[in-house]
């Protein structure tokens, strides 16, 4: 029987070899591991982007509101809106006529009241007539919470309207929500509905729901749709 001391001296080596042998992978691995850059998680991931808005209106529209299409994304950029609602405002309220005049007295491509203009202003113009028209559709859109069929329930009615449920809005603005919607959710092929109101939209592109509008287009439309 052999002692650790009676051991031929290469054996007795090969555990400190061992030894140093582990402590040298073990060395490497180290410097290995510390050389690495794992990916560490941001701590402010970048915020998912908005989605920009349209900058095309859509050929469902009348040609006479097509006609408008520059004018209707320029215009919609400077009141952050959707440029086929901008559209579907013009097709309901003027067909594109931007001498329409109602039995109202409203105004213009977007119908627009006498007492939203400054006076002195012209109220036909047409970039007037749009600064006052969106500026009151948005702010309608603002106290909808973003829903356009409310906004344009607020448009035609006034923005007390928005608050009430459909059975309390008056006809016309049952009907105007009814054409706007339709026309609106066709473009942008989505649904539009407002609690109380029947199931599902009509979308309906040449037509003008507002009967009031003295505009021969808006009346051959009617006939044709």
């Amino acid at each position: 029987m052999y002692t650790h001391a009676t051991l031929p001296t290469p054996v007795r080596m090969i555990p400190l070899a061992v030894l140093i042998f582990v402590i040298l992978i073990g060395g490497l691995v180290a410097q290995l591991m510390l050389g690495l850059e794992l990916p560490q998680p941001s701590p402010n991931p970048p915020l998912a982007q908005p989605v920009p808005l349209l900058e095309t209106v859509s050929p469902l529209f009348t040609p006479e509101v097509r006609y408008w299409d520059d004018s209707i994304v320029r215009w919609a950029k400077d009141y952050d809106l959707d440029p086929n609602l901008v559209a579907t405002v013009i097709q309901i309220e003027s067909c594109g006529n931007p001498e329409a005049v109602s039995s109202s007295n409203a105004q213009g491509l977007f119908q627009v009241m006498p007492f939203h203009f400054v006076e002195g202003e012209n109220m036909r113009d047409p970039d007037t007539n749009a600064k006052r028209g969106l500026a009151y559709l948005s702010k309608g859109l603002a106290l909808s919470g973003d829903q356009a069929g409310l906004a344009l329930a607020g448009y035609n009615g006034g923005h007390s309207q928005i608050a009430k449920a459909w059975s309390r809005w008056p006809n016309e603005t049952q009907r105007y929500f009814y054409w706007g919607s339709g026309i609106y959710a066709e473009a942008n092929a989505g649904p539009i509905r407002v609690r109380g109101s029947p199931n599902g939209s009509r979308p309906v592109a040449r037509a003008c729901a507002r009967e009031r509008v003295s505009n021969w287009v808006c009346r051959n439309e009617r006939k044709q749709a």
